[in-house]
């Protein structure tokens, strides 16, 4: 991710751009959740991250992006619909026009962490031995569903946040679009939220179960006018919630200026309307932008003319069919049979082309006169009556990997990682590919590894090998995908991104798997991803927040942190009026963080300085969490300020038994820092 709120608003601004200019009225996005408990989650790439100040940040600016647009954000998955397997009733994972499940999914991994069986709340138990075919059920205490899960929503609803998509999942054993307590409750009454509420394709599951629960926008089927007047005739819905469902249906397309007569038509499938704009240039800036550099050995990046280099791997290259078309690899790991730019399933990206890497790097050795060869096969294929689905698994391309490589004065290995609505991730590891880095790697003493994977991949099948020199990793950057991952191998971008979760070195490092029954407890907690890893002291390869650059930069041996409003931290719960995005004083800066960067190398390049907290005891809190980050530009041999503004919110927790955000009293931590431990400074606040 890039880490620079500009760019978050940027992007959904001008998808929003595009929207408007087709007549769209609501955009089904941006998508909070799943917000990725587990790395293995098949749809953690469509989303910001694990970290839920950083997922509230990107989330907000987000629905501001597309508001200022015209266009009404349908957020999505409210809630707790963390993983594929069983999200369904018909227990596959698949269901609202994703792809189909693949032959995984469910990894039980030894330590994986995958949630136990037995309910919360009443002593329900299992019910994954029953016939009955129901969706998983997604268990969690009070505490964590506001500190975690709920808590980007907030952020959304504040910014501006339209309409809400509620899950397929079960929440405590009731199903999310049927779940007054989390809708009517958490949703409009808490956080304040003033728009309408609709269903994924297949939440709806009765008319006045959803009605009731707070769904506003449904299926006309169940919805019908028959069965809405019986059910006013017998008192299963009051004319109230007819009302309020009819206010908020029609409430956001004024907010948004759609009903003043200028919104354009919706275009049909024969119209052609263009509304791209300069938006390439937007995507190519980025996707730049969000690359990380893991890893890079005796500045072996940026390239300088290289006299010769091959490139390996499927990824560099198209697919057979394409931009759009997946193509299926028969095994058991998640590939994608060409360069992965966008996700599977309702994630998909519709390209009108896509730069690979093959095409950008031939630009530019013609343009540097570098001898080019590539092998662009990972897994082997074979001739096949089965068309584009005629893969086989295996490393067919082996033997030549070596020829190429020893020639080469620089070797690209491409990898990917790749998922999508309809199924979970099977392994965050790919067997063949790491061969493939392993062959080259023996033959080339200059191997460059890039890397564009969904959520964590793990690297440590080959890591450590001293001819990898370096490691570009990324998510899916869409349609000018090549182009920034050549503009960061040559150096016209410095890379600033950072990672937005963990990458451990074990899959057996991680807590939490995937849920196999259909009773799936968050007994974590709130200890996801680094919270967990710093909690106790398991030791990552790469931590949340980390990224290096072409540059150095030096962050200031002081951290000063003063208070901007004593009176609001003398008062341990928060007492303003309900408001849209909640209480409204916990939307008030409270507190200031100020340190310095320099930056002390020879190139210009931006640094996404972090800022943790470490809560008092009694809040109960994890070790150090994510609460403020800003991207700074600075000019070689440039030094500027970095101030961080904290909302009472930030510092504050959910006390459970008053049912409110409270201020803990006692000595915050402060720490500031280049990632979630490369912590440079450091500070007290005594509330």
């Amino acid at each position: 991710m890039t880490w620079d709120k500009k760019m978050m608003y940027q992007m959904y601004k001008a998808l929003g751009d595009e929207f408007y200019a087709k007549g769209i009225n609501v955009a089904n996005g941006p998508v909070s959740q799943p917000l990725g408990r587990s790395p293995w989650g098949g749809r953690n790439g469509e989303s910001f991250g694990p970290d839920s100040y950083l997922n509230g940040i990107a989330f907000g600016l987000s629905v501001k992006g597309y508001g200022d647009a015209g266009v009404i954000s349908g957020a999505k998955h409210f809630l707790l619909n963390e993983q594929e397997n069983n999200r369904t009733q018909d227990s596959t994972g698949g269901g609202g026009g994703g792809s189909p499940p693949n032959d995984g999914g469910n990894p039980t991994t030894p330590g994986s962490g995958a949630a136990p069986t037995g309910g919360m709340g009443g002593g329900a138990s299992s019910d994954s031995s029953s016939s009955e075919s129901i969706a998983y059920s997604s268990q969690v205490d009070d505490k964590t569903l506001h500190e975690t899960y709920m808590w980007p929503f907030f952020d959304g609803v504040k910014a501006g946040l339209g309409a809400v998509m509620c899950a397929l999942n079960r929440v405590n054993e009731t199903y999310a679009c049927e779940n007054q307590d989390l809708i009517a409750g958490k949703l409009k009454s808490e956080i304040g939220f003033p728009g309408f509420v609709f269903g994924d394709v297949g939440g709806q599951k009765t008319a006045f179960g959803s009605a009731n629960a707070g769904m506003d926008y449904g299926s006309s089927s169940t919805w019908s006018n028959s069965t809405m007047l019986a059910g006013l005739n017998n008192g299963s819905l009051t004319e109230a919630r007819l009302t309020d469902m009819a206010v908020r249906n029609v409430l956001p397309s004024y907010k948004f200026n759609q009903q003043d007569g200028t919104y354009p038509t919706t275009a049909g499938l024969e119209d052609y309307v263009d509304p791209r704009a300069n938006h390439s240039k937007i995507a190519r800036s980025i996707a730049a932008s969000s690359l990380v550099l893991l890893k890079n050995e005796n500045n072996a990046l940026p390239l300088k003319k290289p006299k010769s280099m091959s490139i390996f791997g499927v990824h560099a290259g198209a697919a057979i069919a394409g931009p759009n078309d997946p193509i299926s690899v028969t095994g058991s790991d998640d590939i994608y049979q060409g360069h992965a730019a966008s996700l599977g399933g309702s994630g998909t990206g519709s390209f009108p082309y896509l730069v690979t890497p093959h095409y950008a790097l031939t630009t530019k050795v013609i343009e540097d006169g570098t001898m080019f060869r590539w092998i662009m096969n990972d897994t082997g294929y074979t001739s096949t009556s089965g068309g584009l689905s005629g893969y086989s698994s295996g490393t067919g391309a082996a033997h030549t990997y070596s020829g190429y490589a020893t020639d080469s004065e620089v070797c690209i290995v491409f990898l990917n990682a790749y998922s999508g609505e309809g199924a979970d991730r099977s392994a965050l590891y790919n067997t063949d590919q790491d061969g493939m880095v392993a062959s080259v790697a023996s033959a080339c003493n200059n191997t460059i590894v890039v890397i564009n994977a969904v959520a964590a991949r793990l690297v440590d099948a080959w890591i450590d090998n001293v001819n990898i020199t370096a490691v570009v990793y990324g998510s899916m950057l869409g349609q000018e995908s090549g182009h920034a991952i050549v503009d960061v191998l040559y150096g016209a971008v410095n890379p600033s991104g950072k990672l937005t979760y963990t990458i451990a070195k074990n899959e057996s490092d991680y807590n939490t798997g995937l849920c196999t029954d259909l009773i799936c407890d968050f007994s974590e907690g709130n200890y996801i991803d680094y919270k967990y890893f710093d909690a106790y002291n398991v030791t990552p390869r790469y931590e949340f927040g980390y990224g290096l650059s072409y540059t150095t930069f030096k962050y200031a041996d002081t951290l000063s942190v003063a208070k901007t409003n004593g009176s609001a931290l003398a008062r341990t719960y928060a007492t303003g009026p309900l408001a849209v995005g909640g209480r409204e004083d916990l939307w008030d800066v409270v507190a200031t963080a100020e340190t310095s960067i320099a930056n002390t190398g020879e190139r210009d390049g931006a640094e996404a300085a972090q800022l943790y907290v470490k809560f008092p005891a009694a809040a109960g809190q994890p070790l150090r969490q994510l609460r403020g980050f800003e991207k700074v530009h600075l000019a070689k041999g440039a030094e500027q300020k970095v101030k961080f503004e904290l909302r009472r919110r930030d510092l504050s927790y959910w006390d459970v038994e008053a049912q409110n955000w409270a201020v803990a009293r006692g000595t915050y931590e402060f720490f500031v820092g280049a990632s979630s431990r490369d912590l440079k400074a450091h500070a007290i606040l005594t509330v």
